[in-house]
């Protein structure tokens, strides 16, 4: 871009055309550069990154109208600054909003989302199979550090609920968060000690991996009643103690309530 604003300019010399300034090109086509790629980039992102593109976006725009104004060849008018205000308004509320409903919707967030989603079913422990639309019940904090540990290391679910798993690497080195039957995690160690690169992929169980000072997000579905484990399997984490308990107990709600008197074979 640069060498044609360059290049354009020394030509012009040879032409009895009006000769713009080059640094008022080169300024404008970078603001314009930058103010549609934020613009059309951010809304592209979305589902991937909706807390990034609420504010990539109307920044986008924004610039966009600055490099508009500062083009001579547009004059602008009061109606123009009505109209800017107007659709600022309107791209950051909507960007808003699409955030937040992203945030309560996880299971329409992109691919490329650092988090998944999936279901633990211990009769079928194929995650990839296993994923569907989900509404979080709650959410539980996990924080992993280079003392080996999970923190908590003990959770007690509802059979039925949909948890988000916010997860926080503390240490200075990666570590990751298996989740999965006891089952699941001799697969997935198998894998890890294979070295397959894909093993995340086919692997038992679901994780996440995060290197220092990352946070990562897995949204789960507990169907049914199950006693799982969640481990580091990092070489050398999981033989060190990183490791916990998941108790997914059944659900009151689905406990069959027991009376205090049967009338059913009562005599008179």
């Amino acid at each position: 871009f640069v060498l044609g604003a360059t290049m354009e300019h020394r030509l012009s010399d040879a032409t009895d055309e009006p000769q713009s300034n080059l640094l008022h090109t080169l300024v404008l086509g970078a603001l314009l550069s930058v103010g549609l790629g934020f613009f059309t980039g951010g809304l592209q992102h979305f589902p991937d990154s909706p807390a990034r593109s609420s504010w990539v976006v109307p920044l986008g725009f924004l610039i966009s109208v600055v490099a508009m104004a500062l083009n001579g060849a547009f004059r602008w008018k009061k109606s123009s600054t009505y109209y800017t205000v107007i659709g600022g308004v309107v791209v950051s509320l909507s960007s808003y909003g699409a955030w937040q409903w992203l945030e309560q919707h996880p299971e329409y967030l992109g691919t490329h989302a650092h988090g998944s989603s999936a279901t633990i079913d211990p009769a079928h422990h194929d995650a990839s199979s296993g994923l569907t639309g989900m509404i979080v019940s709650r959410s539980v904090e996990i924080s992993m550090n280079d003392s080996m540990r999970f923190t908590p290391d003990t959770l007690q679910i509802q059979a039925g609920e949909t948890i988000r798993f916010v997860v926080r690497n503390e240490g200075k080195v990666p570590h990751e968060l298996v989740l999965g039957t006891s089952s699941d995690i001799r697969e997935h160690a198998e894998a890890m000690k294979k070295s397959v690169s894909d093993h995340h992929a086919h692997a038992g169980g679901i994780s996440i991996d995060l290197k220092a000072g990352e946070t990562g997000e897995l949204v789960v579905h507990f169907p049914q009643e199950v006693v799982l484990e969640m481990a580091c399997l990092v070489p050398g984490h999981y033989e060190a103690g990183m490791r916990g308990t998941v108790q997914v107990a059944r659900s009151i709600s689905t406990r069959q309530p027991t009376s205090a008197h049967d009338h059913s074979t009562h005599k008179h």
